[in-house]
């Protein structure tokens, strides 16, 4: 049944109060059975999710069998000690790469390498720890440590400081500045100049004029125009100048590393450089990657702070079987089988 309502206003409206199913999903319910629903609904949507996945046919990793564990059996013991040796904790060292041993490179993107995490390391004692080195990020680490070392001007014998090269810009870049922030950048100037920058300041107070940059920014310039796209010096360099200012407001002016806006300029190079996935490497060229690194201040991570090997396996903790040998007379004989049967196959196709 309807209900005609007049309101003082005039306007007129039609309800229907008798009819529940208009009213009912509107009001609040029970606590209890709200917390019902959204289990059932949780409980409905990852169903869907897994059997979704169970039917998915993954085309580049396998999808590997569950294995259930009695934990009430024995079974629960040896899980616990292959657990413990997956996440053993190892420490890495910088000697140890030294003593790496290069196994070969595997599928065109890694390299096996052994070494040898023992406390007591003997020179001639092969490995224990079974590593992949990423080549691209090995090369990025080892890219990004020789151009820092060629960004640097000679140090000069009076003041023994080092600076960074620098390019110049002609004509300046304009950059915008607050009056404070040009305030704090006259004030430390000249300490800027060691990081390849050159300011100079007009008239207007709202502006400054860099008339050199560090070199890599150049390049990085350069790069992106031959590439046909946008120039970015200007962008770095408000952003090294804006990376400066909030160093002098936080710290006044201490700096004990280089700025992370020139790090990132680069990183960009090494890695633009660097050696690829899909690169195929000889074992000359393997052992020589190894080399290298090791010679680098931070050699477990690439350019982006990326991990840049990865340990496997060790084979102190693996459980020696015994295996016996293989019968050499009996695998010569099929192997000879296996020839003759082949060449009567191309016999009976040449003779049809």
């Amino acid at each position: 049944m309807a209900v005609n309502i007049v309101l003082e206003s005039g306007f007129q409206c039609r309800c229907y109060p008798f009819r529940s199913e208009l009213v009912l999903p509107f009001l609040p319910r029970p606590r209890e059975e709200r917390i019902l629903a959204s289990q059932h609904s949780r409980e409905a949507d990852a169903d869907s999710l897994q059997s979704l996945l169970s039917g998915w046919d993954n085309p580049i990793f396998a999808c590997y069998p569950e294995v259930a564990v009695d934990v009430s059996s024995s079974q629960a013991g040896n899980l616990a000690v292959k657990v413990h040796n997956i996440l053993y904790p190892y420490r890495f060292t910088k000697e140890m790469i030294h003593s790496m041993q290069v196994l070969q490179q595997v599928d065109n993107k890694f390299i096996a390498c052994l070494i040898n995490t023992r406390s007591e390391v003997n020179e001639y004692s092969d490995g224990n720890l079974l590593v992949l080195v990423d080549q691209h990020a090995a090369h990025e680490r080892i890219r990004l440590e020789q151009l820092i070392a060629e960004s640097y001007e000679k140090p000069s014998a009076v003041s023994g400081k080092k600076k960074l090269l620098s390019s110049i810009i002609c004509p300046p870049l304009e950059i915008e500045v607050t009056e404070e922030q040009r305030r704090l950048l006259r004030c430390c100037y000249k300490s800027l100049e060691d990081l390849g920058l050159g300011l100079s300041f007009p008239e207007n107070r709202n502006q400054i004029l860099v008339g050199k940059v560090p070199l890599c920014f150049m390049e990085r310039e350069a790069n992106e125009l031959r590439r046909k796209r946008q120039p970015v010096a200007k962008s770095i360099v408000e952003e090294l100048i804006q990376e400066q200012i909030e160093l002098l407001q936080t710290t006044g002016g201490a700096r004990g590393t280089l700025p992370l806006t020139f790090l990132k300029v680069l990183a960009s190079q090494a890695c633009h450089g660097a050696i690829k996935f899909n690169d195929s490497l000889t074992m000359e060229e393997s052992s020589q990657l190894i080399e290298a690194l090791s010679c680098c201040q931070l050699p477990f991570q690439c350019a982006h702070g990326r991990p840049s090997m990865l340990p496997l396996a060790d084979i102190d903790h693996l459980p020696q079987e015994k295996q016996p040998k293989p019968n050499l007379a009996k695998l010569r004989k099929m192997a000879q089988a296996w020839q003759l049967f082949g060449k009567q196959r191309h016999h009976h196709g040449t003779e049809r």
